[in-house]
């Protein structure tokens, strides 16, 4: 008998077995070889891992908080913008502008223009939280443009129907949209939404470009300073590992929603 004359569902399991086994042995290797004394010391260090507490509790919790503020914001200017995108006239335009240059210029960019271009360019504005509070600005002008497009997409998703039939029922233009075609909207493009949150998540730690202080360092920034300050790079390890603790409970959610949106379908 040869591999063609076995069944493509036999074949896919034995190749996907013969995978497994290729990764377990290749984890047994790595794990037989390791010098897990020197890891440890390096990168898991026990004394410095305990000097980081509370203060990446603190970091860990700003950056959950800057990624939801971030969110927040980003998620009603976004649903403006979405639905001037749709319209007609100078409003649409300024909405596709808006998000063209938000989506074209880096994340990075735009945190350093609002947190640090702008006090200079505008003299005496400042932001509340500082120069922090600039960078957040610039997240959420960055979250608004992108999350723009994932909502008006969920709109265009809406089956025209859905419209037609709220006008014939006498429903304004207006009343339309917000009661009939956005909840729809919003239920389609819940997956794209979550995930957008795991991006911006991991996007805060851009803020740490224009500085913090101690009570607004988020975890990259944190593991930053704490690696520089012990001379070990635990501390950022560390944080690696709370990034991983909040994120994959979220990516889990957002695989779960696209299953379920896809059995819906």
């Amino acid at each position: 008998m040869t591999l063609n004359d076995i069944r493509p569902t036999v074949r896919r399991r034995i190749a996907r077995v013969t995978s497994y086994v290729v990764f377990l042995a290749l984890v047994v290797v790595v794990i037989a070889t390791a010098d897990w004394g020197i890891i440890v010391d390096k990168f898991f260090n026990p004394m410095v891992t305990g000097k980081m507490w509370p203060g990446i509790l603190r970091a860990a919790l700003n950056t959950v908080l800057y990624t939801l503020i971030s969110f927040a914001v980003g998620l009603v200017a976004a649903v403006v913008f979405a639905l001037m995108k749709m319209s007609k006239g100078p409003f649409r335009w300024f909405a596709t502008v808006y998000i063209e240059i938000f989506r074209g210029i880096p994340a990075m960019l735009t945190i350093f223009i609002m947190a640090l271009g702008m006090p200079i360019a505008f003299n005496g504005l400042k932001f509340p939280g500082g120069t922090t509070g600039g960078g957040l600005v610039g997240l959420m002008l960055v979250t608004s443009a992108y999350t723009a497009e994932i909502i008006r997409s969920g709109i265009v998703a809406v089956p025209k129907g859905q419209r037609e039939a709220a006008r014939s029922l006498g429903m304004s233009h207006m009343r339309t949209t917000v009661t009939v075609i956005l909840p729809q909207a919003f239920r389609i493009v819940i997956p794209p939404l979550t995930n957008e949150i795991v991006m911006l998540l991991k996007d805060t730690s851009l803020l740490g470009i224009v500085g913090a202080t101690m009570m607004s360092k988020e975890l990259t920034f944190f593991g930053r300073d704490g690696m520089t300050t012990y001379g070990n790079p635990t501390p950022l390890f560390v944080a690696a590992v709370i990034y991983l603790i909040i994120t994959i409970p979220l990516t889990y959610v957002v695989s779960r929603l696209e299953k379920r949106m896809a059995v819906k379908k």
